[in-house]
């Protein structure tokens, strides 16, 4: 992000040039010369980079690093079996990208062999191809492997390279034919020096925004010249036809083999922007071989600290997943790929690592990372895993983090070269803080033995006393001390469900609405229950400029607006501190105002159709939140029905504009539990401890019960306020939002952090519900209410 900045800042100083380049290159006048030659020289400085020159390679521009590898599957020429030959193999490591196994979607249905390749194969199977097998056979073959894992940061061997065309290495020992190479440099480059005239591949994709952050959009893929001839083309667009016939089947590529596949224009002033990246590379780091080195030395320094940690009772604090010590930067990349355990050796979901990350200002990447072939390896995950995952509900990119107990990702941390030292110590304090069984214990013996490798023995000393206090304790490998059973998650003895409220009251405490999305709440002694919930709960949400839903991790001051329903006169009443309060009607659908117009907005992922409530509420948020905003609600007509809880048998139920479900209910005693633990927690400091009643509004909840046990609610399948049935949906996963002050906006890191610490890493907090039945049309909520219970099972 601080390159970024630099790069956008740095546009003001060359504005005047930009403004020059604003001629299609296909063109003849002098603006498109001038862009025409300007891109031409952004591509020397990109094959410069990469010490080769354009008699040896042509840059084609793409829109990124996954278009290049497309382009290659689809122009590649595959060939079928014939009788005298074989039929062309895609062979690729197992440890590749997504986007490199997906070309076996275009060679499957060619009649292609497609052949994974582990990375314990390649030389372990290579032999030497005698004479007599290198036959005429012409069949081309395509072997594809990363430089650099991105799941990993394990650099391969770039001898593979030459090894492969000659034919010296597995699989390309076993087949006759020509064998050519490409090499994923996405991740590599932006860390790494890439010596192409020394490892001459003859494909490479790569990623600008990988290496310099900005721009987004652009890649390209560097091909060999003497391997350009083969590529075929099917679809031709603009710039990429010397001659072409509209009424006969008759086309001549442009010779040119950059302008022949670089279909229509270019996005040429994100290329020219390259030339400042390449500008600010140089200077702020005086080239590639400095970065690694820096980058590496972050790396190991983090692992290093990472891998010797221990809880108190001398159980590591994190699973590493690397096929090396970080000892050479030859071998591995500036990526640290890990879980984190708990005291009692169990995986810490990734998940939560990210939310909790999230307070301290640090983003992590976490998931598989698009290459499921390295995350089974390294998981120990089976194909049928896999596929059971996936039918347990997991898919690609979501935060189920934990299936039956067993990971499905883990949490990659990446370093550029504007990543620093304090980087690294605050990354490494936030585990500590968040994860680590206090007191913190070190493996010394790990990690002298680490240290023996490198030459920067005086490195961590400092940062270890700091997260030892002084005392770090020495841990024989193997030597763990033993831990006492866990009765339950929450650390005490186990209740039985007849002992938890059996005979006993439970109470319907306190009611919220919140009519307005993210806004303050409401409160109310009773009020009516209508089919999506309680009556105008989250109704409406407040969009920005571009129309995207703003929740308080993205406006925080979104809770200083104190919405009020007033159901006698059918209005909505907006206040905030400094503003007059203003009106907005509860029904405005009888006589829509020209400005009320219906609009498609996105929410968790569902598409919403809304109304716009006008220009007065649109003028009355922008002013308040200082950025254009307007007020909408959900459509009358429209319904959107529940997702969450069909694994619990919940059936499909109308919603408002709420995140998960009807109703989200929390219990008085889980909270009087988790004030208790953040107090103990913050004895030692200086932090003010949340009092109840702030503590209560940080989790937003609908309803407020007087249970008899913290978080038995957690257990609970159904339960009964007055007349009104409910089953429960699922248990509320919670994120940073709950640390929005709602008195003052602030951003704090309590109530996450406790509850995280608290309850082993899960960080939920109340149950979602759905009513069953409702008492008639008037039907109604009310304080003071009991409330009846039934456990699941």
């Amino acid at each position: 992000p601080k390159f970024t900045q630099l790069i956008v800042e740095g546009y003001p100083k060359h504005l005047t040039q930009v403004k020059q380049f604003k001629g299609n290159p296909h063109s003849h006048n002098p603006s498109s010369r001038l862009t025409h030659d300007t891109v031409e020289h952004v591509r020397y400085r990109i094959l410069q980079h990469f010490n080769t020159t354009p008699d040896k390679y042509s840059v084609i521009f793409t829109s990124g690093c996954t278009a290049a590898l497309k382009l290659v599957a689809e122009s590649f020429p595959w060939r079928p079996p014939t009788a005298t030959e074989p039929a062309s193999q895609f062979c690729y490591l197992t440890d590749n990208h997504t986007s490199v196994v997906g070309i076996r979607g275009v060679t499957s249905a060619l009649g292609v062999v497609s052949l994974p390749v582990s990375p314990k194969e390649i030389e372990a199977r290579a032999r030497d191809v005698a004479q007599s097998e290198c036959s005429s056979c012409q069949t081309p073959h395509l072997f594809c492997y990363p430089a650099q894992s991105n799941f990993s940061g394990r650099k391969y061997s770039l001898g593979y390279v030459r090894g492969i065309q000659a034919r010296k290495l597995y699989p390309a020992c076993d087949s006759q034919g020509r064998w050519f190479v490409l090499l994923d440099a996405a991740s590599f480059a932006s860390c790494s020096p890439l010596d192409l005239q020394e490892h001459p591949a003859d494909f490479v994709p790569l990623s600008f925004y990988k290496m310099f952050g900005f721009p987004t959009g652009l890649g390209a893929l560097l091909v060999r010249n003497d391997t350009a001839a083969l590529l075929r083309k099917a679809y031709f667009g603009g710039g990429t036809a010397a001659a072409y016939l509209a009424g006969e089947n008759y086309y001549v590529p442009t010779p040119n083999m950059a302008n022949r596949f670089e279909d229509g224009t270019v996005s040429f002033l994100d290329v020219i922007a390259l030339n400042h990246s390449f500008d600010a590379l140089h200077k702020l780091t005086g080239g590639m071989d400095k970065v690694q080195l820096h980058t590496f030395g972050l790396a190991r320094y983090t692992y290093m600290l990472l891998s010797s940690l221990c809880h108190g009772n001398g159980q590591p604090v994190a699973q590493i997943y690397s096929d090396s010590e970080f000892e050479n930067p030859s071998m591995q990349g500036a990526i640290l790929n890990f879980n984190l355990t708990d005291c009692h050796g169990q995986i810490v979901g990734y998940s939560q690592v990210d939310k909790l990350a999230s307070l301290f200002n640090i983003h992590v990447r976490t998931g598989c990372f698009c290459n499921t072939g390295a995350c089974q390896l390294f998981l120990g995950t089976t194909n049928q895993d896999v596929k059971s995952n996936l039918q347990a509900g997991h898919v690609c990119g979501d935060d189920v983090d934990l299936v039956d107990g067993r990971p499905t990702g883990s949490v990659r941390v990446s370093f550029g070269y504007m990543s620093t030292f304090q980087d690294c110590q605050n990354f490494l304090n936030f585990v500590v803080e968040c994860f680590v069984e206090k007191p913190v214990e070190v493996d010394q013996v790990k990690l002298d033995r680490l240290k023996s490798n490198t030459s920067s023995k005086g490195s961590s000393p400092c940062l270890l006393t700091m997260l030892t206090n002084g005392k770090p304790k020495h841990i024989d490998n193997g030597e763990h001390a033993a831990t006492e059973p866990v009765v339950n998650e929450y650390g005490g003895k186990a209740i039985t469900k007849e002992a938890k409220s059996l005979g006993k009251a439970q109470y319907l405490t306190n009611i919220y609405i919140y009519p307005i999305k993210s806004c303050a709440a409401f409160e109310v002694t009773d009020w009516p229950v209508c089919p999506l919930g309680l009556l105008h709960d989250r109704g409406w949400m407040v969009v920005n400029g571009n129309g995207v839903c703003l929740n308080q991790k993205r406006e925080p001051r979104l809770c200083l607006i104190h919405p009020q329903i007033y159901l006698p006169s059918n209005t909505l009443l907006l206040q905030a501190s400094g503003m007059d309060t203003i009106s907005v009607p509860l029904e405005n659908y009888n006589e829509p105002h020209q400005s009320h117009g219906v609009c498609q907005s996105k929410l968790c992922g569902d598409r919403v159709q809304t109304v716009d409530c006008g220009d007065e509420a649109a003028s009355w948020l922008s002013e308040f939140l200082g950025q254009p905003c307007r007020l909408i609600r959900q459509s009358p007509d429209f319904i959107r029905n529940m997702k969450k809880g069909h694994e619990k048998g919940v059936s499909s139920t109308a919603l408002s504009l709420v995140n998960e479900a009807q109703y989200l209910m929390i219990n008085h005693a889980s909270v009087d539990l988790l004030q208790r633990h953040i107090t103990s927690r913050q004895e030692s400091s200086d932090h003010q401890p949340l009092d109840i009643y702030e503590l209560v509004s940080r989790f937003r909840a609908n309803l407020v019960i007087s249970g008899l046990e913290p978080f038995e609610e957690d257990d609970w399948s159904h339960l009964i306020i007055g007349n009104t049935h409910f089953q429960v949906a699922g248990r509320c996963g919670r994120c940073q939002m709950i640390g929005v002050d709602q008195n003052t906006g602030a951003k704090t890191k309590e109530p996450l952090l406790s509850l995280s610490a608290y309850r082993k890493g899960k960080v939920t907090f109340g149950v979602y519900l759905v009513h069953q039945s409702l008492d008639g049309s008037n039907a109604t909520l009310s304080v003071g209410t009991p409330v009846m219970s039934q456990w699941s099972g």
